[in-house]
């Protein structure tokens, strides 16, 4: 029985994110991991052209989709969850404290009759629960911080870790998004860490630090011996000063207010009106961090 799955990375330069397909070589199933809807904010145009290479990375190779997985409802991007279960038919999964986000965001969105319940997905994984991608043994680590919601899948000796550790020079994520933790997010880390040395970590976000290459993967090894935060910061408190002094500097992302009704309604474009336009809804002066400058 293989536990080392081969993971195909597909980076999307616009928003700096990550996709993954985690497949089983034994059997050929596979999960798709945090999978994109191109959004163009200036025309407010929708594309499904990330989405379709993954499609036909699974047609060349010849895979059979499982899973297709969320690790937490994005603020940078759109997911592409819904249009990917109507080609595929899998199911969509994503941790159970969705619903503590939803019921935060439906208040901003001013939405009251939206299910804040994760019906939106076929599955909400709770803490420690076990699946299987293949005969790959797979888990969920519950990892908030980031968000209240965010999650790790460990498939077999690959960590999707999302958005909680960077790549080694670019650090760890912010949390300062409404429901973020600084001290939650430390947690978050040292179990990610705990996990065995040689463990894959894949993360979900590359921002080139430098102009390099993207990069995506590194090791547990690697990152509790060389990433920029961790290797510094000793203890909770060190940890909660640094992060919280660098999301003092940072806008918010550019998408957030976009993204967030798509995500925490699981990748769902709002419903056609009358004149068949879709139409975002978009509140002022609902989230502090203003980049006047």
């Amino acid at each position: 029985m293989s536990a080392k799955p081969i993971v195909k990375a597909f980076y999307d330069d616009r928003t700096s994110s990550v996709q993954y397909v985690a497949s089983d070589p034994e059997t050929k199933r596979c999960a798709i991991i945090d999978p994109v809807l191109d959004f163009d904010e200036k025309s407010g145009a929708t594309a499904t052209r990330h989405a379709d290479n993954i499609l036909a990375y699974i047609e060349e190779e010849g895979l059979e989709v499982e899973w297709i997985l969320d690790t937490h409802p994005h603020a940078d991007h759109f997911s592409s969850a819904r249009y990917l279960k109507e080609r595929t038919g899998a199911p969509t999964a994503i941790g159970e404290k969705v619903v503590e986000v939803q019921k935060l965001w439906k208040g901003i969105y001013n939405w009251p009759d939206f299910p804040a319940d994760g019906s939106q997905w076929d599955k909400l994984f709770a803490e420690g629960e076990t699946f299987k991608v293949g005969n790959i043994e797979a888990k969920v680590l519950f990892s908030p911080g980031h968000t209240l919601a965010s999650i790790t899948y460990v498939i077999g000796d690959a960590a999707f870790v999302h958005d909680t550790l960077f790549m080694p020079d670019s650090g760890t994520a912010r949390a300062d998004f409404p429901g973020g933790s600084a001290s939650r997010l430390w947690d978050s880390i040292q179990e990610i860490l705990s996990l065995p040395d040689e463990t894959r970590i894949f993360t979900g976000h590359d921002y080139q630090p430098g102009g390099r290459e993207p990069k995506w993967e590194s090791t547990v090894a690697e990152q509790k011996r060389e990433n920029k935060h961790m290797a510094k910061c000793q203890t909770r408190e060190e940890f909660i000063k640094v992060r919280e002094e660098r999301d003092q500097t940072l806008p918010m992302p550019k998408l957030i207010l976009h993204a967030l009704q798509v995500n925490m309604n699981g990748g769902r474009l709002p419903e056609p009106e009358a004149n068949g336009k879709r139409y975002l809804k978009f509140p002022l002066d609902a989230l502090e961090g203003a980049a006047w400058d």
